[in-house]
C-alpha cells in the first residue's frame, strides 16, 4: 500500500465518521461543523484523484458560502430539539431502507470503475480536474444530464420560495405594486381653516369664563 492509498483510506474513514456525526449530533451547531469537516475531507479526496478544480469549488462554494449561511441561521434561530426529534425512531426504518439502496447504487458504480482495466480509462478522465476538460465533458457528452440537473435545481428554488412565501397575520405586509401606484391625493389631504390670532383666542376664552361664572 503506497502513501496515496493510505491517505485515501484515512480521508474516507474521517469522511464517514464526520457524516455520521452530522445526522447523530444533538447540537445543530456541532452538526454544521461536522458537515464542514465532511466537505474539507471530500475536497482532500478530490485532490488525491487529481480533480483540483472540483476540490477548490467544494471548499469555496460549500464551506465558504453555504455553510457560513447555515451556521448563521442555526445560531440565530431558537430550535427546539426535543420537538424536532419527535418521531425519529418511527421514521428510522424508511430512512435505513433508502440509505441501503443509495449505498448499493454507489457500490455498483464504484465496483464497475474498480474492475475496469487501466487501459480502458478515457484520456479525458485523467485530466478531469482541469476546467477545460471538465467543460468539454459537461457540454458535450453530459449536456442532457447537465440541463436536467439545472431544471431540477430551478424547481427546487421555486418550491422553496413558494413554501416560505406566505402571508401571516402577525407580520406587517404591503403590496409593492400597490405602493408604486399610490398618488399624492391618496396620502395627504389639504384642509382650509379660518385663521385666528392669539388676541382673538384670548378674548373668546375670557368671555367663555365670564359666562360660566355668571351662570
Amino acid at each position: 500500500m503506497d502513501f496515496v492509498t493510505a491517505l485515501f483510506y484515512a480521508f474516507s474513514a474521517i469522511l464517514i465518521l464526520a457524516a455520521t456525526q452530522v445526522i447523530t449530533a444533538r447540537n445543530p451547531v456541532h452538526a454544521a461543523l461536522f458537515l464542514v469537516l465532511s466537505f474539507f475531507t471530500a475536497a482532500g479526496i478530490w485532490l488525491l484523484l487529481k480533480a483540483e478544480f472540483l476540490a477548490i469549488v467544494l471548499v469555496l462554494v460549500y464551506v465558504g458560502a453555504v455553510m457560513v449561511l447555515f451556521l448563521f441561521v442555526v445560531m440565530m434561530l431558537d430550535i427546539n430539539m426535543d420537538k424536532l426529534r419527535e418521531g425519529f425512531w418511527g421514521r428510522l426504518p424508511l430512512a435505513a431502507i433508502v440509505g441501503v439502496i443509495v449505498a448499493l447504487e454507489m457500490s455498483a458504480v464504484l465496483l464497475k470503475g474498480f474492475l475496469r482495466p487501466d487501459n480502458s480509462v478515457p484520456a479525458a478522465a485523467s485530466e478531469i480536474g482541469g476546467t477545460k476538460a471538465l467543460g468539454i465533458e459537461i457540454f458535450t457528452n453530459y449536456i442532457f444530464a447537465f440541463e436536467v440537473a439545472a431544471v431540477i435545481l430551478l424547481l427546487a428554488i421555486v418550491a422553496a420560495v413558494a413554501l416560505t412565501l406566505r402571508r401571516r397575520k402577525d407580520s406587517k405586509y404591503f403590496d409593492p405594486a400597490a405602493a408604486v401606484k399610490v398618488k399624492r391625493a391618496d396620502r395627504i389631504r389639504i384642509v382650509s381653516m379660518k385663521a385666528e390670532s392669539d388676541r382673538t383666542a384670548t378674548q373668546n376664552d375670557a368671555q367663555t369664563n365670564t359666562e360660566k361664572t355668571g351662570a
